[in-house]
């Protein structure tokens, strides 16, 4: 909602001043489409050059966060809370073998089942199972573990972030771009130096279009956009933290509540639950985590 307010002001409030201080249109109507498809077309162009295919696709698929926010809701940070404290409970009371047919298939797991937003998200539901597979093979030295997780939570961070980095470069070129856009006007101008005045100062101002749209859209629309992005990307990394901090209080000695409440400070403080919250939905849950 805030994005969508954010852009109504950015065109409203540049457009309508320009109107109230006297500024006509017809220039810019007539250039806009000519500059747009120049500089729009070359940074399209510049972005498909310096990345890949899974960067490009990333950022592009990307941009739905900037209107809906972070992929993580409160629900989930819920959700996460639980589905670890079940696990570490039945680590504590079982033992890891107990849980090797769900780390074995998770996808057909009536214990990930219950938490569907989990279960289908690829990085969360490997970034727990492979830390239990390690667990099986008694790997379970808690600071060799929360290395390796950390590890992985970099690498994860490095390739998110770099999508957002893709969309930078964008917004950073963009206002050379729009000069360029410009130069080409002023090519066009100075062809057609022998018409009037009015003819001239027409073509000079459909020209310095290409300038204004190229450092407009690099500050008013693909800059903040990038710059959202990166907030939701960091608020993100929040929910594999849990699962890190939980894991290793475990692996420490720690109880299930324990770990949990160790965890939960890892929620952003805008979805964190309170210690009371928590303690009725894991209140709630079954006595057997393992039955359907």
């Amino acid at each position: 909602m805030l994005a969508i307010i954010g852009i109504v002001l950015v065109i409203g409030l540049v457009f309508g001043g320009y109107s109230l201080a006297g500024g006509k249109f017809g220039i810019i109507v007539k250039a806009l489409p000519f500059e747009f498809m120049m500089i729009g077309g070359c940074a399209a162009g510049t972005f498909l050059v310096a990345n890949g295919m899974g960067v490009a696709k990333g950022a592009l698929g990307d941009l739905k966060r900037v209107f809906a926010g972070p992929h993580w809701k409160k629900d989930d940070y819920r959700d996460v809370l639980s589905l670890m404290y079940v696990i570490v409970k039945l680590l504590k009371t079982r033992g890891v073998l107990a849980l090797e047919p769900h780390v074995d298939d998770p996808h057909e797991s009536s214990l990930f089942a219950k938490y569907p937003r989990i279960q289908h998200d690829h990085f969360a539901l490997d970034f727990i199972t492979d830390t239990l597979r390690m667990m099986t093979m008694s790997m379970d030295d808690p600071y060799q573990v929360e290395d390796c997780m950390q590890r992985q939570l970099k690498k994860h961070h490095k390739e998110l972030h770099g999508r957002a980095a893709a969309l930078q470069n964008v917004a950073d070129s963009l206002p050379a771009i729009g000069i360029v856009a410009a130069v080409l006007g002023i090519i066009k101008t100075m062809a057609s130096i022998d018409q009037p005045v009015d003819v001239l100062g027409g073509m000079i101002g459909g020209a310095l279009v290409g300038t204004f749209l190229g450092v407009y859209l690099a500050y008013g629309f693909v800059g903040p956009m990038t710059a959202r992005l990166n907030q939701t990307y960091e608020q993100d990394g929040q929910f594999y933290a849990i699962i890190r901090d939980c894991l290793v209080a475990y692996l420490q000695g720690h109880s299930a509540p324990i770990a949990v409440e160790l965890a939960r400070g890892n929620v952003p403080t805008e979805l964190q639950p309170s210690f009371q919250e928590i303690d009725e939905v894991l209140q709630a849950l079954p006595a057997d985590p393992l039955a359907s």
